[in-house]
């Protein structure tokens, strides 16, 4: 394994890692409730009891929270220029990787954001277990794509 110095980018992961622990910090402190992205995206999109002032509010604080995903870029836009994008993957490869990311939240009861970075740093052994059966997912999907099958995207 080798590393590209040219694209390494410490200080700026590290920033990126700290922003998202502030966020998930703040959330459970705030709003008592564990920042994984798919619960959240879900509660906003579900289905809702009309009129109760406590499912609104807590609608409110899940839109609050989508809408800031979204600004980031934006924030980013104006502090500095934003990085370069390459997607090698085509257009099927990339709708089947997301219907299958969404199947797996669906059964592991959260995301990789809530189990590997809000239950992981709560020492959740639920957490634990999914987010390694999330890398080994990964890492044996990209082995036999890449290695086994030859496949480049």
């Amino acid at each position: 394994m080798t590393i590209d110095w040219q694209h390494f980018t410490p200080w700026s992961s590290l920033a990126g890692g700290a922003v998202i622990g502030l966020a998930a910090v703040l959330y459970v402190l705030l709003d008592g409730r564990i920042a994984g992205i798919s619960g959240i995206l879900g509660g906003l999109i579900g289905p809702a009891k009309l009129g109760a002032p406590a499912v609104r509010s807590e609608r409110r604080g899940r839109l609050a929270f989508v809408a800031g995903l979204l600004l980031a870029v934006p924030l980013w836009r104006a502090v500095a220029a934003l990085p370069t994008l390459t997607v090698s993957a085509s257009a099927p490869s990339l709708v089947v990787a997301g219907l299958l990311v969404g199947v797996g939240t669906r059964y592991a009861q959260g995301c990789t954001s809530g189990h590997g970075v809000c239950g992981l740093s709560r020492g959740s052994p639920r957490s634990l277990a999914a987010t390694l059966s999330f890398m080994a997912a990964g890492f044996v999907t990209v082995y036999l794509l890449r290695h086994a099958m030859g496949v480049d995207a």
